[in-house]
């Protein structure tokens, strides 16, 4: 009995050394340490990505219990419809655009934080407010900005006499003004994100290089353009490819503004992917549009993990 007992705890002993030296190891260790992402990883992301491959190939609708083989026709019929080859340039051009027009403003603001000015703290949380703030609310909050009949804007413009009484403008009713409005909006939503990661950009590089450029004889433009704009440049083009994925993955501002319209003219792929599968029923094109999203995608977050490991050097 007493020999059993011995050996029972010459087992937990090894097993222990054993179970230790495995956490000291830095190449378990760091496997054991990436298993909960990866596991994340495989449920939340690689799940539904192959479920969407699944359905993209098989004639499956909502409510039907058939679900048939049917190849590439949805990919096929897709590409042949008008509706989808505007909501593929729609997507590129409310992307490109409006992230853009983000970097500059975030530029001049990020800019402007960063000298000190009675006020700073109100005038940075008043920035970060559209990005706190719940973006569906926020956008319902433009909607009655940009109303046909109740606009404030018209109102404004029709005060300053800028406009006649019956004069006006149909923000979101005729189509290069819903394409306007919904980039401004998105503009509007994004930006604090950027403004606060070009702060943190600013606030990286080191004044001993500002004071060596002043004692260069360098103005404030050539400063600008020739130290500080090359020091953020990763940490920019990172905040500018996590605005690409917003735009090219977020719906909200375009359902709750135009639902795609006036006559689908503000149709991105992810509005017409929703539509199309979720309130017309079909599954299966709906997935194979929204498919369409994964090579952008891709491209963009290997554009970001190479950006970010030259950002190393801010």
């Amino acid at each position: 009995m007493a020999i059993l007992e011995r050996g029972a705890v010459a087992a937990r002993q090894a097993r222990r050394r054993r179970l230790s030296l495995l956490l000291d190891n830095e190449r378990w260790l760091g496997r054991l340490m990436l298993a909960p992402a990866v596991l994340y990883i495989i449920l939340l992301v690689g799940f539904p990505f192959f479920l969407a491959l699944y359905y993209s190939v098989s004639d499956i609708t909502l409510g039907s219990r058939s679900l048939n083989f049917v190849g590439l026709q949805h990919f096929s019929a897709i590409l042949e419809t008008p509706k989808f080859r505007t909501s593929l340039k729609n997507t590129f051009v409310f992307a490109i655009i409006s992230q853009v027009l983000v970097l500059i403003l975030a530029n001049v603001l990020a800019l402007l934080l960063m000298k000190k000015f009675p006020g700073k703290w109100l005038i940075r949380l008043l920035i970060l407010l559209p990005w706190v703030a719940p973006i569906s609310l926020g956008t319902i909050g433009w909607l009655w900005i940009l109303d046909s009949t109740y606009s404030v804007i018209n109102w404004t413009l029709w005060a300053l006499g800028l406009v006649g009484r019956d004069g006006g403008f149909m923000w979101l009713g005729v189509p290069t003004l819903a394409m306007g409005s919904i980039i401004t909006i998105q503009v509007w939503r994004i930006l604090p994100l950027a403004t606060v990661v070009l702060l943190a950009g600013l606030g990286a590089i080191p004044q001993e290089i500002h004071d060596a450029a002043a004692v260069d004889g360098a103005g404030p433009w050539r400063k600008h353009f020739r130290i500080t704009l090359p020091l953020i440049r990763p940490v920019m083009l990172v905040a500018g490819l996590f605005g690409l994925v917003f735009a090219f993955t977020d719906m909200i501002v375009i359902y709750v503004l135009t639902r795609g319209g006036p006559y689908d003219t503000t149709q991105v792929l992810s509005t017409l992917a929703f539509f199309t599968g979720i309130a017309a029923g079909d599954l299966g094109e709906g997935a194979a549009i929204s498919l369409f999203l994964f090579p952008l995608l891709v491209a963009a977050a290997i554009a970001m993990l190479r950006i970010a490991r030259r950002s190393e050097v801010i």
